[in-house]
């Protein structure tokens, strides 16, 4: 025996319907999900390598100013005036700038990847 339910003209979506829509939904989440994951880790990374490009400069131009030499110690308080918008750590990295000759590097904290880097592992200056 048949029953018609009145639906007093309006039309709904079958259950059927739905879990496809949410299907489709799930595997495009699927997919966009570990490349956005990707990109960001990539905008970090390249953050902090133009962050080291800015520390290397800095360096340079202080050695130019006070007329030193390879060796030099320097350190970021000293190269602070030679900053013309700071160093911003994006992912609370430290970085250490080396004496003048030696490229300057950024340590990241223990519980932070940027794949390839591990935690605790040291960016070298591009």
């Amino acid at each position: 025996m048949k029953t018609n339910v009145a639906l007093n003209g309006r039309r709904a979506f079958t259950l059927l319907e739905l879990m496809v829509v949410l299907s489709v939904i799930g595997l495009l989440a699927a997919i966009a999900f570990p490349n956005f994951i990707r990109s960001t880790n990539t905008s970090r990374l390249n953050s902090i390598q133009e962050n080291l490009r800015v520390v290397s400069d800095a360096k340079e131009q202080w050695a130019l100013a006070n007329s030193q030499v390879t060796g030099a110690p320097t350190d970021m308080p000293t190269l602070n005036a030679y900053f013309l918008h700071g160093v911003t750590p994006v992912v609370q990295e430290t970085y250490f700038p080396n004496p003048l000759g030696t490229p300057a590097y950024a340590q990241l904290p223990g519980a932070v990847t940027l794949p390839p880097f591990a935690p605790g592992a040291a960016i070298p200056a591009p």
